[in-house]
């Protein structure tokens, strides 16, 4: 893998030469070689999901994880699988600090050519690992991607943008991209994206307003769009400004098959407050309802992200909390902070989860280990079955290049696979 603190402006060209590095996890942890998701709180009692789902047509022994690496050059995945079956990747190349967005397709371990997304070269930003794309799948599927604009599209002296950009209607590229900030300035940690199959599109950040001082009055702005991303309005806040947002912290967003609006920040409360709150929203993000997830007494930024998946009617949303990954399943119907999942062994530097659930109601949760600023690590995961303990051994591979992460999906055959 090459140094994503390098220029790779020739990404497209050597990902049509790539070649995928495969491991299969047997489930008693044997690593041999192998030839976001499609998506307030609480969990009482068990952590049963009551998954009413039939096995697929084929099924493989449980626990079979493949990884995949990113065409060379490519960090930071964002994953979602439609309902066909297509699995639409968005990842980053370049340098980290004005780098590109590139859409591909991943079929039986192969990527498709890889399409830019952002219309203006070096307009995205990889550094601080929370900071890039945002994917998610609209109506007929239609791909919206939303990310932190680099410095290459910050006039000096000017706000950093929140940009978007939605494929064409012909599937053949992306539209120009757009800055939907129009009053909330001060972007500085990651935002969200969530979008439904009624045209409803949204993206999220955190910020101030004209006369934010500082993290303790911050709060989630949302931009909505009603006709599948082709105009937004005005954002608006979300979040109550009591508990304030984390400066550099990511976000997550999350419409439901019903039609529920879900968006995970962290707070930045009188310094030391890093909790994690979900916002709920019943009415189409109108209205929200704010719900503490986990708290977390710490005076500093973790730089930390979120995740928020849904199959056959479960949401689940993952987290970190002091170097703990974990994961809850989330209701509308509860207020009370939900009692985490968390996989066996030493937190240490857990950070950055991703979740998948497969046909038979077993979680993936994939996590990144010893990285840092400005420093790779590794990829560790765990298998969970339906009622949320740990099945077989969980697995470890290295090589997660500086500012990467990893991000996990279910295969038809009941398997999983995870990309980094």
């Amino acid at each position: 893998m090459e140094n994503p603190t390098q220029s790779h402006r020739g990404a497209p060209a050597r990902a049509r030469r790539h070649e995928c590095s495969r491991l299969t996890l047997v489930r008693h942890g044997r690593i041999q070689p192998s030839m976001k998701h499609a998506s307030i709180v609480g969990v009482v009692g068990m952590f049963a999901f009551g998954l009413a789902i039939g096995n697929a047509a084929q099924s493989v022994p449980a626990g079979t994880v493949n990884i995949i690496r990113l065409p060379a050059g490519g960090i930071q995945p964002q994953i979602a699988v439609d309902a066909g079956g297509v699995v639409h990747v968005v990842y980053f190349a370049g340098e980290p600090a004005n780098g590109d967005l590139f859409y591909v397709r991943l079929n039986n371990g192969a990527f498709s050519e890889p399409i830019r997304v952002n219309t203006e070269p070096a307009s995205a930003i990889a550094v601080g690992t929370i900071r890039g794309a945002r994917l998610a799948l609209g109506r007929n599927s239609r791909v919206h991607v939303a990310w932190n604009g680099s410095s290459k599209v910050t006039p000096k002296g000017g706000p950093t943008p929140m940009l978007y950009a939605r494929m064409n209607e012909a599937r053949t590229g992306f539209e120009p991209q757009r800055n939907v900030m129009q009053f909330a300035t001060g972007i500085d940690g990651g935002g969200a994206l969530a979008a439904d199959g009624r045209g409803n599109v949204h993206v999220a950040w955190h910020a101030g307003g004209p006369e934010s001082k500082g993290e303790g009055d911050r709060r989630a702005w949302l931009a909505s769009s009603t006709n599948d991303g082709r105009t937004f309005g005005r954002e608006r806040p979300i979040s109550n400004i009591e508990t304030g947002a984390c400066g550099c912290c990511g976000m997550d967003g999350l419409v439901s098959a019903r039609g529920d609006t879900f968006f995970l920040y962290r707070s930045a409360r009188d310094v030391v407050n890093r909790d994690s709150y979900l916002l709920a929203s019943t009415d189409a993000g109108r209205t929200f309802r704010s719900t503490l997830m986990q708290p977390w007494n710490v005076g500093a930024c973790p730089m930390s992200s979120y995740d928020l998946i849904e199959r056959d009617g479960v949401v689940l949303a993952a987290w970190e909390t002091g170097g703990q990954v974990q994961f809850a399943r989330v209701a509308l119907d509860v207020t009370s902070s939900p009692v985490p999942i968390v996989p066996p062994g030493a937190p240490k530097t857990r950070r950055h989860p991703s979740l998948a659930i497969n046909g038979r109601g077993e979680v993936l949760m994939s996590w990144s280990e010893g990285t840092g600023w400005q420093r790779g690590g590794s990829v560790a995961w765990q298998l969970f079955d339906p009622a949320g303990a740990p099945k077989g051994v969980g697995g470890r591979s290295e090589g997660i290049p500086v500012w990467g992460l990893s991000a996990a999906f279910a295969r038809p055959d009941n398997g999983f696979t995870i990309v980094y």
